[in-house]
């Protein structure tokens, strides 16, 4: 199993970015989607945005032009590029397969202030 580790959360005010990061322990060429995901307390699970192994990108309506997905498929990497923050973002992000597959991480926490 690929097991994934999120990182470059934090606490920023609203309007601010941060950049996350999913480091895969295998190979993540052969993972048609790679997707974010985040869960704030007292909502379910959402998937925000996914990116295909051939790099074409979708996102959740809240998210779209503000948050952008990338992959690095040499090193094994995932990212989200989260601009213009909002207080509504704050909520443990998680990356993963889409349909999501294995254990999750720990996800990094993100806290947007008002």
């Amino acid at each position: 199993q690929v097991q994934l580790v999120e990182s470059g959360g934090g606490l920023v005010q609203a309007g601010g970015s941060l950049r996350l990061s999913c480091a895969a322990s295998g190979s993540i060429l052969s993972i048609d989607a790679m997707g974010w995901y985040r869960q704030a307390p007292g909502k379910q699970r959402e998937l925000v945005a996914i990116i295909t192994k051939g790099g074409s990108t979708n996102y959740v309506d809240s998210v779209k032009g503000r948050f952008t997905i990338s992959r690095d498929n040499a090193k094994n990497m995932v990212y989200l590029q989260m601009n213009s923050l909002k207080p509504e973002d704050t909520a443990v992000y998680y990356c993963n397969k889409v349909p999501r597959g294995g254990s999750w991480g720990q996800g990094t926490q993100v806290t947007v202030s008002s």
